[in-house]
């Protein structure tokens, strides 16, 4: 009893390494074919414990891939003041080999430049072969994640799919931009230490992504949707026949041929808040494919302005700005503003591509009603109003001081000190005298830079008065005025 025991331990053990790449996980998918380039936030910002705890996810989370070309294939590019590959895609083909290299990961410390790691990680990705799917998962804190938006949009456009988990302390809206579509599935935000609930779903995630013969919606808006798909044809052995209609069983269906080496589409020209079904049957004399289908509905229809909001606001001035931007639809905008209650109405005509206006000459704290309309092509018309307030007209800073001394026959130096802040420069004005010239002395001004700190003038008229004033980007403030014929300090 005791050897048939020993037998059947031996056994076990000898399929399980059998069936696992050289690792030990329970099962070993199969299902699935693509690239995953891991970046892991390996800066400062995040504790060593953190660190360890998202490279243990990371290695459970993979663990149950088949790797290697032809499989799932992994890198990891870890995120810190410059960023490190750690491996590349091509290194590691089996379970065991990849988790020896996570366990000898070391954490970067130092700034969190993501957007220096995410040029590395478009090179790396733009070099793959272009009949996989890609994911780059982001593993972070969140923690200033740096301008990554038109990095992460760019990544998209090349077909890579942006998947993230963030500790509970990141910077939510700016993960909810980063990820492809659906954030339900895509975006994780979760405590470090209850980060393994996450590991069945977020598998899931990736699995639907890599899996083998699927149509993936992966932008909608109210009257488009994009499709993208694992190529299973190349140009030359065959093409793709789409076709797509609503729900309603009267609505016509459209058709369309596409070419072998396709692996999206955008259908364009749908309707709003509408459920499609779509088709695609790949063509091709050398085999037989499955048809792949998707449904969809499309967003509800946004028509501008949907938003107006007010900025730069000044005593005399406020911008206006709206959205969303319709160029294609929209013939121009009009902006009306007036005081509140009665105040008459201002127009303002701007062309269908501007969304913004600087409303100026207006009077310092005062209420105002602005509308925003958008005339459309199909002659409706939308407006939207909101109330703006000025701010009140607070007095400029004015000169400290003004010190005339005189060097000569209708000669002084004149300085001055003033208070920097805002400052565009200063004004003078002084009469000059040209005996037997002119019957009366005339007034003479200068406009001098920010930087100076005095002037010497000349041929002044007998008791002319020189007045200096600094300039502001609002207006001029409090100046201050000494006789030329003494010399004299005036303080304020």
């Amino acid at each position: 009893m005791k050897s048939f025991l020993v037998c059947c331990v031996l056994l076990w053990a000898n399929l399980r390494r059998s069936n696992t790449q050289g690792s030990d996980p329970a099962t070993v998918l199969n299902c699935c074919e693509g690239d995953i380039l891991l970046l892991l936030d390996s800066s400062g910002s995040v504790a060593n414990y953190e660190f360890s705890r998202l490279l243990l996810f990371a290695a459970s989370l993979l663990r149950p891939f088949s790797l290697g070309r032809g499989h799932v294939r992994v890198g990891l590019l870890q995120v810190g003041t410059n960023p490190n590959l750690e491996f590349g895609l091509d290194v590691h083909n089996n379970q065991g080999s990849l988790q020896r290299a996570m366990q000898k990961v070391r954490q970067l410390q130092g700034d969190t430049n993501t957007d220096v790691a995410l040029r590395v990680a478009q090179q790396l990705l733009k070099k793959t072969e272009d009949n996989v799917p890609k994911i780059l998962l982001w593993l972070t804190d969140g923690v200033q994640p740096g301008d990554v938006d038109e990095l992460m949009t760019e990544l998209k456009a090349q077909g890579v799919y942006v998947l993230a988990v963030s500790t509970v302390h990141g910077n939510y809206q700016v993960l909810q931009r980063a990820v492809t579509p659906p954030l339900e599935s895509h975006l994780y935000s979760v405590d470090i230490d209850n980060i393994e609930i996450i590991t069945e779903d977020l598998r899931e995630a990736i699995i639907e992504i890599i899996h083998a013969d699927r149509l993936r919606v992966v932008h909608l808006t109210s009257n488009s949707a994009v499709l993208q798909w694992r190529p299973v044809l190349t140009k030359d052995s065959g093409y793709y026949e789409l076709s797509y209609k609503t729900a309603l069983q009267t609505s016509p269906e459209t058709r369309r041929i596409l070419t072998g080496d396709s692996r999206w589409v955008e259908l364009t020209n749908l309707q709003p808040d509408t459920l499609y079904s779509a088709f695609l049957r790949p063509e091709s004399n050398q085999r037989v494919f499955n048809t792949l289908s998707v449904n969809f509905t499309t967003l509800p229809d946004v028509l501008s302005p949907a938003v107006v909001t007010l900025t730069d606001s000044g005593p005399r001035q406020i911008r206006v700005s709206w959205g969303p931007l319709q160029p294609a639809r929209v013939q121009r905008y009009i902006v009306e503003y007036g005081v509140i209650p009665s105040g008459p109405a201002i127009t303002v005509v701007l062309q269908s591509q501007q969304n913004s206006t600087l409303l100026t000459g207006l009077k310092p704290a005062t209420q105002y009603l602005v509308t925003v309309s958008a005339q459309y092509a199909n002659g409706q018309q939308i407006a939207m109003s909101v109330k703006a307030c000025t701010q009140e007209e607070t007095a400029l800073p004015a000169l400290d001081d003004l010190q005339l001394t005189s060097v000569g026959n209708q000669e002084v130096n004149v300085a001055w000190q003033a208070n920097q802040d805002g400052l565009k420069g200063y004004w003078l004005s002084w009469e000059r005298g040209f005996p037997n010239i002119y019957p009366s002395p005339p007034a003479s001004s200068a406009y001098l830079p920010p930087t100076s700190q005095g002037t010497r003038l000349t041929h002044l008229a007998p008791n002319s008065q020189v007045c200096v004033s600094p300039v502001y980007s609002s207006g001029r403030g409090d100046g201050i005025c000494c006789p030329a014929t003494e010399s004299r300090q005036l303080d304020e």
